[in-house]
């Protein structure tokens, strides 16, 4: 007797899962809320948002690159859990290019330099000073250990030689939290967070990390500007998965982030938000991860 195996179903037949590795609330949350709707509509499918945070993002990567390969499970990550997490940690408990297969860059994503508002200063250039007249009683608050917004201040801190205390949070959302209330007096934060505090004048901010000035923030000038430091420094989201998804699952899941971040409906709202679209599909964000690690390792050391 001939048995005839069933066509294997179209992806996706069910829902699909994007982790975040932090919690509620932050910046990558945000952004990927301006996406999923239009996600679902492209795919079929019911997209869910799960946030599993801790350890700046490689919580929510490792259960990611453990994963099933089927497209069902993928990472919404940033610059920090992908190309600086793996350089900080050398027991890193996933490898970026080894575990996982990229799907799309979404976004780059300039951070600000922001104070409490108690904080004496309005320029970068009072901040330093203010921060040189009292060595190691500042405070400054990350959203993951080895992330960007840990790693800018340090290098602040390596270029001025100011001394500021480390205090890390779980996410964005619970450092901005402490920074407003003034348990800690410093940040470095994506630009859509930063300018939407300071529009509420929750916060200070006193400059950003791009090379040009962001139009959400048109009147804080550049790091470089500043003449402080010569910092520039840009992140970036994108969407992974495990490494061995099929090459046509990468294909669909890739094109229909396109497709979204090529709206002029999505656009808007990602510049009115402070980040710029940035889509690369797969192969060419397999390249960008391959050429920003070695500059971070630089960067890290």
């Amino acid at each position: 007797m001939l048995t005839i195996s069933p066509l294997k179903a179209a992806y996706p037949g069910k829902p699909i899962k994007i982790i975040i590795g932090f919690p509620a609330g932050g910046p990558l949350d945000a952004h990927l809320r301006l996406l999923v709707e239009r996600l679902q509509t492209s795919l079929g499918q019911t997209v869910i948002v799960d946030y599993k945070a801790g350890a700046g993002g490689a919580v929510g990567a490792q259960f990611v690159a453990q994963s099933p390969p089927d497209g069902y499970t993928v990472l919404l990550a940033n610059t920090g859990t992908m190309v600086i997490n793996p350089v900080i940690y050398t027991k890193s408990s996933y490898d970026t290019l080894k575990d996982f297969q990229p799907i799309a860059r979404t976004a780059q994503q300039p951070l600000a330099l922001i104070v409490n508002k108690d904080v004496p200063t309005n320029t970068l250039k009072e901040f330093v000073t203010y921060a040189k007249a009292n060595p190691g009683k500042l405070n400054y608050g990350s959203a993951g250990n080895g992330g960007i917004s840990h790693l800018v201040p340090e290098m602040l801190k390596s270029e001025t030689g100011i001394d500021m205390v480390h205090i890390l949070f779980k996410g964005s959302a619970p450092a901005f939290t402490d920074l407003i209330a003034g348990h800690v007096q410093f940040m470095a934060e994506s630009v859509p967070q930063a300018a939407n505090y300071a529009k509420q004048d929750k916060v200070k901010a006193l400059a950003v990390t791009s090379a040009k000035r962001n139009p959400v923030l048109p009147n804080t000038p550049t790091v470089i500007e500043t003449g402080v430091a010569n910092l520039a420094v840009v992140g970036f989201y994108g969407i992974l998965a495990p490494k061995g998804t099929p090459p046509e699952v990468v294909n669909k899941l890739s094109q229909a982030f396109k497709e979204i971040l090529e709206s002029p409906e999505v656009q808007k709202k990602m510049i009115d938000q402070g980040a710029d679209p940035a889509y690369l599909n797969a192969d060419q964000f397999t390249k960008f991860l391959i050429d920003e690690m070695p500059r971070w390792a630089k960067a890290v050391k």
